[in-house]
């Protein structure tokens, strides 16, 4: 087997999976059954999946997720993309070199009929929020179908190997996500009202109240009398020269290959954005043992919760606020990266650039619905629903809470749930919502005796499970409520249990015990990483919040609640009683990446791609803007920007920003007409040439 695989892992267990061969542009190779094509070209070190026609430039992967036509290979002389196409055995791959051509056959075919369902609720979309929804139709014995483009329910949370945040009771806090998503599909599978379709993927929404989908090969019609899109979100992407090099790709594409796929995709990676989505790629790229070389962040802080930076900062990562991307180098694929300090006005500080080496550059600069298939189901009159992401960007727990509201407002509009929404899933969907509060750092209890809880989470965000694991009831929250910071009410009530260190969410609660030594007492840490590098007798180097090195300490004792919280490891150390309130991380990162001061001449951010898929830079579109275009649709027919495969998902945004800093009020711009299928689907496909009895 390739050396990219990830053997092991502190969080997620490695399956048993059935190896196979297969073909490389003519070389033999081996893959996994089943698994998407793009992982097993990564797992054999292959980033290249070709070039493009317009410049001979490599293309790579970007999105995963389907999004995107960046992946785009041919195999058994079909062009398919890569993420989505599951790899077989014997399967003869092939990069994409120029323009494919056309099958020397084109015999006329036949059309076959179509398959076609009625059902009265159809939900596009298995994640949070979509199974959230068809839980409360199952309730109710609503006939449901739940569809979804992935081989798994869940949708993102099988990325993530991290506990999330809300309550024990309505969102499952203190659960990591991919477990989350084996407790809705289990309790999914109890209603049989509930039908779920997997690998089908929607490709349209008609006039006439049909959803198109295609299961795999197969082209089907649903006609439900009710639709909730639960689609989720798209990763957007930043305009910046070098963008497009194989290794820069969207962090969840990352998520993808490492924590679903178990492939280890780099060595050294640099994030770009301090939302909560860079933080925890950055924390997931640590647990597969791949090296994060820093994070970036225009604003003067990072977006994300504090927790999430704090717990990058204790494991050695340095993250630059103030600072942006301005330009990524490499041949074949990013080798170097370099960025920027921006002064109060948003411009770049002279003098100040700073390059890293990395060969893999994760892009994390937001998120925006994926919410085309709501807003042409509202065009054409369909009652349409929609929840999660593909409603309003937000946390899996939000996502959840949504989903569940959506859900009874469908069955009350089939007069199948005759009381009222509960008003209190509404205030806590709001809540859910809500963005990081102020931070507030408090000084840990004076109590020299005892036993005491040290409460490192200085940031009101949702989230109590502390609350709800204490078995003596101690803790609570300012003014109770699930985005107080926590307390406890009495020092005297806690007898040690280690169950709310274990259970945080954000690693930030230790326990602090001088019960034995006043003067030494025992300090309980919460890790995620590696066992073998906090075994009983090791050296570790404890950090406070901001990563700064109180000293190095031998390892007393490492505690596990393996079936109560799996995954968690408490170590305990001993160390001086002045240090012991602060201490919270353990560094794993113990050589900082320095970067290089040596900045070569600035390329011309003119440079940057736009429009992946057409190899259309910001020079071009801004040179239309000032020529006085102000149509999206003339902007295609002058250059192709948004005319390629991915139907602008990627490249549209970026346009309306250039429209923006060019001193053009959106308002007088023209939006593009959006193509009348949202995803790419061969002819053939339509015409049963793939599906039904067919031999292909």
């Amino acid at each position: 087997m390739a050396d990219r695989r990830i053997r092991k892992h502190p969080i997620l267990d490695i399956p048993q999976r059935e190896q196979v061969h297969f073909f490389w542009n003519g070389k033999k190779l081996s893959g996994l059954t089943g698994e998407m094509i793009s992982s097993a070209l990564f797992a054999n070190n292959i980033h290249i999946f070709g070039h493009h026609p317009k410049d001979g430039s490599p293309q790579g992967l970007f999105c995963a997720n389907g999004q995107c036509s960046q992946c785009l290979v041919i195999a058994d002389k079909i062009p398919v993309k890569a993420c989505m196409t599951p790899l077989r055995a014997e399967m003869v791959i092939e990069s994409v070199e120029g323009i494919p051509e056309l099958p020397a056959e084109d015999d006329p075919v036949k059309p076959r009929a179509v398959p076609e369902t009625d059902v009265e609720v159809l939900i596009i979309g298995a994640g949070p929020a979509g199974l959230s929804a068809a839980l409360e139709l199952g309730k109710l014995g609503i006939d449901t179908i739940v569809i979804d483009d992935k081989d798994r329910i869940g949708g993102k949370l099988v990325l993530q190997t991290h506990k999330f945040f809300g309550s024990v009771e309505d969102s499952h806090a203190g659960t990591r996500g991919f477990e989350i998503a084996s407790l809705l599909g289990n309790a999914l599978a109890e209603f049989p009202s509930v039908r779920t379709w997997l690998n089908t993927t929607a490709v349209g929404v008609f006039s006439d109240g049909i959803v198109g989908v295609v299961t795999e090969k197969t082209y089907r019609k649903i006609r439900p009398k009710k639709l909730l899109v639960a689609t989720g979100a798209r990763e957007k992407m930043l305009s910046f020269p070098g963008n497009t090099l194989p290794g820069i790709f969207g962090a969840g594409a990352f998520q993808t290959l490492v924590n679903r796929d178990l492939v280890k995709t780099s060595e050294k990676v640099f994030i770009v954005g301090g939302g909560n989505v860079g933080l925890i790629a950055g924390y997931h790229a640590i647990q597969a043992g791949i090296r994060v070389v820093g994070l970036v962040e225009a604003l003067p802080q990072v977006g994300g919760y504090k927790v999430h930076a704090d717990k990058l900062k204790r494991l050695g990562v340095p993250i630059y606020t103030s600072h942006t991307v301005v330009a990524a180098r490499g041949e074949d694929r990013v080798e170097a990266i370099t960025i920027a300090e921006l002064d109060k006005e948003w411009n770049i500080i002279p003098g100040s650039h700073k390059t890293f080496q990395a060969d893999t550059v994760l892009i994390a600069v937001g998120l925006t619905e994926v919410n085309e298939f709501y807003l042409k189901a509202r065009e054409w009159g369909m009652d349409v629903f929609v929840a999660g992401d593909a409603q309003e960007i937000a946390e899996a727990s939000a996502a959840m809470f949504t989903g569940k509201i959506e859900g009874l407002k469908i069955a009350k509009s089939l007069k199948r749930y005759p009381e009222a929404i509960p008003r209190e899933w509404e205030e806590k969907a709001s809540i859910l919502k809500s963005k990081p509060g102020a931070v507030s750092p408090e000084k840990p209890p004076e109590q020299q005796s005892g036993v005491i809880p040290v409460f490192h989470c200085y940031q009101e965000i949702a989230c109590n499970p502390c609350i709800s694991v204490c078995p003596e009831h101690a803790i609570r929250t300012r003014e109770d409520k699930i985005t107080g910071l926590p307390y406890i009410t009495d020092l005297s009530l806690c007898k040690g249990c280690l169950s709310c260190v274990a259970v945080c969410p954000g690693l930030a609660i230790t326990l602090v015990d001088s019960r034995k030594d006043q003067d030494h007492p025992t300090v309980t840490l919460p890790y995620e990483i590696w066992r073998e590098t906090v075994e009983e007798g090791q050296e570790i180097e404890v950090t406070d919040d901001n990563g700064n090195i109180l000293g190095n300490y031998p390892v007393k004792k490492v505690v596990s609640f393996k079936k109560k919280f799996p995954g968690t490891l408490l170590v305990q150390i001993e160390m001086e009683a002045n240090k012991a309130g602060k201490a919270i991380g353990i560094r794993v990162q113990r050589e900082e990446v320095k970067p290089s001061m040596v900045y070569e001449e600035d390329l011309p951010p003119d440079e940057a791609i736009v429009c992946r898929c057409e190899r259309v830079t910001a020079g071009e579109i801004r040179q239309a803007i000032r020529n006085g275009v102000r149509d999206m649709n003339h902007l295609k027919a002058i250059n192709r920007a948004g005319m390629g495969a991915c139907g602008s998902k990627t490249c549209r945004p970026m346009i309306w920003r250039l429209f923006k800093e060019e001193g053009i009020e959106l308002e007088q711009v023209t939006d593009r007409v959006d193509r009348p299928l949202f995803v790419e689907v061969p002819l053939g496909t339509f015409a049963g040439v793939f599906g039904g009895d067919s031999d292909e």
